[in-house]
This record gives structure tokens, sequence and C-alpha cells, in this order.
């Protein structure tokens, strides 16, 4: 039997997790959400057996909300549960997630009439998608950019035993109006100012972060950017010890896959120490349950590459006076790996000044979650609306 969380809950489970709510009625879950989605109210709703009106409050602020609930951490509605101070927090994502995945239905939306009026949004992921949902409520006809061969974004890179990709599509289709919304795959943006003169009216820029951050030591020709591996694993699929440097949510993500992928055995660097990990608690016991080996306080200084393959030395790290520090004499080379994998953060390209062009996502907050994307998208969509509809 595998071992493996269940993404959905069964119905006794849904129905337990439903009635563990203590409908407190200052709602510190909404409060502490992004997008102010209501757990109170969706899950009040659904415990009367109104699944529809459930659904309704769900995705009236997110309308990513089954691939939201799937990978929000609990740093945020779970976080403020008062359920917390008595036992455990109720599983709010995947209560929500549950009632999307078995009570949607697909209707028909009414929309408002088309304002003449033409946006571009640069980047299928889940900023692009919740701006685009957004202009479509305002009227407007939407064009989406999408420079790879499926809509996602980084939301692709996660694997599919936590996110697959038809969870992303079923959210798009609920997004979706082929009378206002244009999607062209494989259509790669290098100057979004470029789509003014085309005669949009406005550009959401959500791109991302494409850029795999640079560790500035040598031999990192022969490290493989997390971008990479995550596109393709079975590409490096390996019996051989492999090495992950970094220490968040990206980084287990590619240490897991390593393992899933036939890897003897998986080490991950980390630079700081296990608690400084900003990982939760689910992805600390995925990494216990695929038995990654964390190596912490360690930071990588040399790469090279032989008959035997990749070599791997590292520093111990230490705190002098509350900074961070290489420890003297203590550097490690750790040899035999198959493939050393890099998951220490991304950048993006530098933004444009135009109060026609406005960033949503990663490449305007850096690397966030999925709930803070959507709500940078919903943001962007309407500061975008306000300087469009002054100028009509």
């Amino acid at each position: 039997m595998s071992d493996t969380p269940k993404l959905y809950l069964n119905k006794a489970q849904l129905n337990a997790e439903l009635n563990r709510c203590l409908n407190c009625k200052n709602q510190p879950c909404m409060t502490a959400c992004p997008v102010n989605c209501n757990p109170h109210e969706f899950i009040r709703h659904a415990l009367e057996g109104n699944f529809d009106q459930a659904v309704e409050a769900i995705t009236r602020t997110n309308p990513m909300g089954q691939t939201c609930g799937l990978i929000c951490p609990d740093k945020f509605c779970m976080a403020a549960c008062t359920r917390r101070r008595i036992d455990f927090a109720v599983n709010i994502p995947k209560v929500q997630a549950t009632i999307l995945e078995n009570y949607r239905k697909q209707t028909e939306v009414r929309l408002p009439p088309e304002n003449g009026k033409r946006i571009a949004v640069v980047g299928a992921g889940p900023a692009g998608m919740a701006a685009a949902a957004e202009l479509i409520k305002l009227g407007y006809l939407i064009t989406v950019y999408e420079a790879a061969a499926q809509i996602g974004g980084a939301l692709n890179l996660i694997p599919d035993s936590r996110l697959p990709h038809d969870v992303i599509e079923k959210d798009w289709s609920f997004i979706f109006n082929p009378e206002r919304v244009t999607l062209r795959l494989n259509t790669r943006i290098d100057n979004v100012e470029k789509l003014l003169e085309k005669g949009f009216s406005g550009v959401i820029a959500a791109e991302g972060e494409p850029h795999c951050a640079v560790l500035n030591i040598p031999g990192e020709e022969h490290i493989l950017p997390y971008t990479e591996y995550l596109a393709a694993p079975e590409k490096y699929r390996t019996e051989k010890p492999v090495a992950v440097i970094g220490g968040g949510a990206v980084a287990v993500d590619c240490a897991v896959t390593a393992k899933n992928n036939g890897s003897a055995q998986v080490k991950m660097f980390v630079r700081r120490q296990l608690s400084d990990m900003r990982i939760t608690r689910g992805e600390l016991d995925e990494l216990l349950r695929s038995r990654i080996d964390i190596t912490p306080m360690t930071s990588p200084v040399e790469v090279r590459k032989d008959n035997r393959g990749l070599s791997l030395r590292t520093v111990h790290n230490c705190f002098i006076n509350d900074k961070l520090s290489p420890l003297p004499d203590s550097q490690t080379t750790y040899t035999g790996f198959a493939c050393i994998i890099k998951a220490v953060g991304s950048f993006a390209d530098k933004n444009v000044d135009s109060e026609q062009i406005f960033y949503a996502g990663d490449c305007k907050h850096g690397g966030s979650t999925i709930v803070e994307a959507i709500a940078s998208g919903r943001s962007a969509a309407h500061m975008l609306h306000r300087n469009v509809s002054s100028k009509i």
C-alpha cells in the first residue's frame, strides 16, 4: 500500500473536518487568507448540504480554488484557525479542494457587456490566470500569452503526486470563456511594451521568475537548475546518488522527485538550520517518508566532474555574532553524484515603468505561495482597470 497522502478527503473525512469548525464569529481564517476567501462561510454551507453555495463562496474571490486547496501552505488560514488552541487546525485547504472536486458544476456565468477594450496578460500561471478572471468580470477582452505548451507556469514544476495538471485545467475551464479570452500557448513575449503597439489598452505582466539564482562557485556549469529538472524529471532518472542544494519547498520537490525517480540516496544541503527551512509540516513529513538525507548548516563551494561522476565540496556554517559564516577548516567533499540540482531561488527580468503595464505574482514580489500570487493577480487587474477607466 502506498504511503503517499491522498489528495482529497473521503465523505467521512470531509464530514469530520466540517464538524470540527467552531463557527468563530470573528472568522480569523478569512482574515488570514491573502484572497479573503471565507472558510467560515463555505464550511457552513457544506454542513447544511448546500454545496452549490459552498462552491460559490470559495470561487467568489479565488478563481483557482481547487489548485490552491491542494498546495496552499498551512501558514495562512490553518495557522489562524481557533481550533489549533484545542487540538489541531481544521484542514481548510483540503476541505476546499474536496468540495470543488466533488461538487463544482459547469454553469453559465453572466458577464457584463464588453467595454470595447483589450488587455494582454503575459503568463498563464496563477497570477496571470487570476488577473484574467477579474478582467473578464470587468468587461475586457483578454489575450493570454504563455511561453510554454500548457497553462500553469511554475505550477507545472510541482510533482503530479501533489498537483495533477488536470486540476489546473479544471480551474482554468471555469475561468476561460471563448468569447472573452484568447489563449496563445507557445508564445514568448520578450518585450511587454510592444504589446501596447498592438492595440492593447494595458498589460498584466505575470511571467514569474524564469531565471534560476546563481551560486557563483567553480564548476557551477555542472549543476542542474531546478527549473530544468522538475520540467522533465524522467530525463534525469538514475539509481545513483543525487544532491539537492537548497532548503525550501522547491528543494523538497526536487529531492522527493529524485527519490521517486529511483535514486538510492538523495542528499539535501541546507545553508541554515533545519528550523529555518521554509517548508510546511506536510513537506517535512514527505522528506521523512522519502528518507531524504538532510545536511544543515552547509554551503557548496565547488563542483567537479570526472569519470566517477560529480563531486561536491562544501563548507560547514556557524553563527558568529548572529551572522551566518563559514567555519574555518570545515570543508568536506562528497563524491559519486549522478546529478546535482540547485534550488536556491530565482529571479525575473527588470520591470518596465509604465502606467499601462502592471506586474503580478513572482516577477513583482519574488517567490511566493499560490494564494499570494492569486491575490497579486487580482490586485494588478483592478489597478489596471482603474487606470484604463480613468482614460475613457
